[in-house]
């Protein structure tokens, strides 16, 4: 798995992700992300998937869990550039209806400000 992370704004974080999001991965994934959200006052999560080629249910639930902890605060997850087969997955899971999408950073930023 690769992963990239940007910050856009003060309160904006992006995340670029490739390769396979899976058990192998997630807890990795998810200890980076956490320590990230917990160092900076972040509200906006950009996760970039345009790169993932695979998803299972854990890393769907490092997304879900990123997005419970920042929709608690008032905070949103933005799903950005997932494939055809990764998409589907997200609308399977339902992700799709809770968190927003769009087809690549530049809009993904242009809606949160």
């Amino acid at each position: 798995m690769h992963l990239d992370m940007d910050y856009q704004q003060q309160d904006t974080l992006v995340v670029r992700l490739g390769g396979d999001m899976d058990l192998g991965v997630a807890d990795k994934l998810r200890i980076a992300l956490d320590k990230q959200l917990a160092e900076k006052r972040i509200r906006y999560l950009v996760l970039n998937l345009s790169r993932v080629t695979f998803i299972d249910s854990s890393g769907l639930g490092v997304i879900l869990g990123r997005y419970k902890r920042l929709h608690h605060t008032g905070g949103r997850v933005i799903l950005v550039g997932a494939q055809p087969q990764v998409k589907r997955i997200l609308e399977l899971s339902g992700l799709l209806q809770i968190m927003e999408e769009y087809p690549d950073e530049n809009r993904a930023l242009t809606k949160i400000v």
